[in-house]
């Protein structure tokens, strides 16, 4: 028995840095539940590849190239996926990077802080495009009455760690643009929610060795005792861009196995 609230069947979705990783993820579900998706990268080859997976498993998937830290390019990019793809059901915001750099260089350590302008761009990839996308396509979405935005943070919004300062701040301040949006956007009919993963490493991105060693610590660490499977992120991204979230705006989604309370 199916249930109509989860069915996506035939809406259009848009994935902004969805040619790896978690954002791959997220398209893969939502294109095996019946959306077309729309995979845009920094890398149109990138891009494609992903949508060639998608293709070859039966769904519907087309690639666009563009960077998500620049207004102009992003306006471009909505004219270009409006034209050639069609009305937007969904919006999901899943560019991002970290460094692993202390602010400072640290007494006794060898390695330097962090620049200028390493700072810059860490906040720029993580926290800027989650502007740009919705600055681009928010008179689209707002001229329906209607849509669901979904932002990808990370649950270093909630518990910064040391070295990643730049990651954790833009993070949650993803998480506060996500809360200030969806109040902007709920008298005209759109929502907006955030989701913040846990650890989920890409097994087509490292190699085998270093993905090994994330799933042992990950039993040590995680009340859960494992990684995430980037599959689990895209169901819980499906939930937000079905009806059966028509009541939820505003709200961060930690998927972490329990590595945020514990």
């Amino acid at each position: 028995m199916s249930i109509p609230e989860y069915d996506i069947a035939g809406r259009k979705a848009l994935l902004v840095g969805a040619a790896r990783g978690i954002g791959k993820g997220v398209a893969q579900v939502l294109a095996e539940a019946g959306a077309e998706v729309a995979i845009a990268s920094l890398n149109i080859r990138s891009a494609a590849a992903a949508a060639s997976e998608i293709t070859a498993s039966g769904g519907k998937a087309v690639a666009f190239a563009a960077d998500a830290t620049k207004a102009g390019d992003m306006e471009r990019l909505a004219r270009e996926v409006l034209d050639r793809f069609g009305p937007l059901d969904v919006l999901v915001n899943c560019v991002g990077d970290a460094l692993g750099k202390p602010v400072a260089k640290l007494p006794g350590q060898t390695g330097e802080g962090m620049t200028e302008e390493e700072w810059h761009a860490i906040v720029g990839v993580n926290l800027t495009p989650g502007f740009t996308m919705c600055r681009a396509f928010g008179p689209h979405l707002l001229g329906r009455g209607r849509g669901s935005v979904i932002n990808i943070s990370g649950v270093a919004a909630f518990r910064g760690a040391a070295g990643r300062t730049a990651y954790a701040a833009a993070k949650a301040g993803l998480v506060q643009f996500t809360q200030a949006l969806a109040l902007e956007w709920a008298p005209y009919g759109v929502r907006v929610n955030s989701i913040a993963p846990g650890s989920f490493p890409d097994p087509a991105q490292i190699p085998p060795g270093d993905f090994q060693q994330r799933e042992q610590a990950a039993a040590t660490r995680v009340p859960l005792r494992r990684i995430g499977k980037l599959r689990e992120v895209g169901l819980l991204a499906l939930y937000l861009a079905s009806d059966a979230s028509a009541y939820v705006t505003g709200q961060t989604w930690c998927i972490d196995g329990g590595a945020s309370i514990a």
